[in-house]
């Protein structure tokens, strides 16, 4: 990135949206100055200016909850810029993935449903999408009782082991010619390997790439 084109205000400053690279959930909204984005750059991690403590902060330094840096963006304008990273854990000091849970639209998301968000997007693919971002909010936070904290606690024998039940669990659907029985158990099989998917740090999108670039051919 062309460090000089990039525009800090009066202060000094210059927002960064911080996005999770894998889900594209947006995570944080926080302030750099030069010094936190050279910092940033340099260490990879992600390093803002606190305008009430009126100093530097290393996200995660206390809380074990780094953002490793795969991208900075900044806006056409110069004055905004675009974080792309792969979270450690909650982004939020309330312990949530996200800071932006509360909606002033979505009654289901303010009452505490940050689930629900993308559940009326006129979209076929609309629950993929969902369901990566409930997949990366359930390995951020690990709460209790959560079959995907379950699994990522287990690690990844023990998703490959059930993406290999799953697997053969269709087969079997498909060769009993049960549709009712195959879209449930292609339905297991696709979010087993959204969560693996998740725990290799591999973006669904370099799946779909991939996809395309065969397409093409």
């Amino acid at each position: 990135m062309e460090r000089q084109k990039v525009k800090f205000d009066q202060n000094g400053l210059i927002p960064a949206i911080v996005q999770d690279a894998q889900s594209k959930e947006v995570l944080t909204l926080a302030y750099m100055n030069k010094e936190s984005l050279q910092k940033t750059l340099e260490t990879k991690e992600t390093w803002f200016w606190s305008r009430s403590r009126q100093e530097l902060w290393h996200k995660g330094a206390t809380s074990g909850n780094t953002q490793q840096v795969v991208d900075v963006i900044y806006d056409c304008d110069q004055d905004a810029l675009l974080i792309k990273v792969i979270p450690a854990g909650p982004a939020c000091h309330r312990g949530q993935y996200s800071c932006f849970a509360d909606s002033l639209v979505n009654k289901e998301r303010s009452d505490g449903n940050p689930e629900a968000e993308n559940a009326k997007l006129k979209n076929r693919f609309a629950i993929v999408n969902e369901l990566e971002k409930v997949i990366a909010a359930r390995e951020a936070e690990m709460p209790e009782g959560s079959y995907t904290t379950y699994l990522f606690k287990e690690g990844v024998d023990k998703i490959l082991k059930k993406i290999g039940e799953e697997a053969g669990e269709v087969i079997i659907a498909a060769k009993n010619r049960s549709h009712e029985e195959l879209q449930w158990e292609a339905a297991d099989l696709l979010f087993h390997l959204l969560v693996l998917l998740r725990e290799q740090k591999l973006p669904l999108d370099a799946v779909l790439k991939v996809l395309e670039e065969r397409h093409a051919k």
